[in-house]
């Protein structure tokens, strides 16, 4: 092999070496900016999913009643009254909190099941539904089941009551806090809380209460 000949060999593996360099280069920058968005996406997706995700129910109020005096409170009722919970002081009083008009049928079936059952007068338990609904539309739940107008239904528009008795918050409801969900706080005769239950199941619950109110 000539001087040429050697020339050309050393000049074609320089250029061979330097393909190949830049090569890696490039491999190398292009690869860290896709690190870097895919790192990105990862922490705005999880930003979005944290973001969505349902705040964790707040019951310190809810859960601070049992044992104490029960908040008054006076409420407009469906036919037009001002209902106040002292008014049942001497008697056992079952509060229903519960979603009202929207949650058709099972709240609904839930009150007139209250009102159909006589054990409850026969144990000197009142039992008092609380919705937010207005009058309006608490109409609209009657016009389509009658029953519903036999029973007593407060009408808390404001929502006062239900934040006083922490149930806006709780797990079992579906639209926290604008609705209350299915809550039930018992009052004993001298108007003390002995018994809370928030119930995510909307299940007719008269017997499980009825068995609270036996032992007062």
């Amino acid at each position: 092999m000539n001087n040429s000949q050697k020339h050309y060999v050393i000049i074609a593996t320089e250029i061979i070496i330097a393909v190949i360099v830049l090569g890696f280069v490039f491999i190398k920058s292009t690869s860290k900016p896709a690190t870097k968005t895919q790192a990105q996406t990862q922490s705005s997706e999880t930003s979005m999913a944290d973001h969505h995700k349902p705040k964790a129910a707040d019951s310190a109020v809810f859960d601070g009643l049992l044992g104490k005096a029960a908040p008054d409170f006076t409420l407009p009722s469906y036919d037009g009254k001002q209902i106040s919970l002292k008014d049942f002081r001497g008697q056992n009083v079952i509060l229903f909190f519960n979603e009202g008009l929207m949650c058709y049928p099972a709240c609904w079936n839930q009150i007139v099941a209250f009102g159909k059952d006589n054990a409850f007068k026969d144990k000197n338990t009142v039992v008092i539904n609380i919705t937010v609904d207005s009058k309006d539309d608490w109409k609209k739940a009657i016009d389509k089941m009658p029953e519903l107008a036999e029973n007593t239904v407060l009408l808390d528009t404001e929502r006062s009551v239900s934040n006083l008795y922490g149930v806006l918050i709780l797990n079992s409801s579906m639209h926290r806090g604008q609705f209350p969900g299915h809550t039930y706080i018992i009052i004993d005769k001298e108007g003390i809380v002995r018994f809370t239950q928030d119930d995510a199941q909307m299940a007719i619950r008269n017997k499980e209460l009825l068995a609270q109110i036996e032992e007062l």
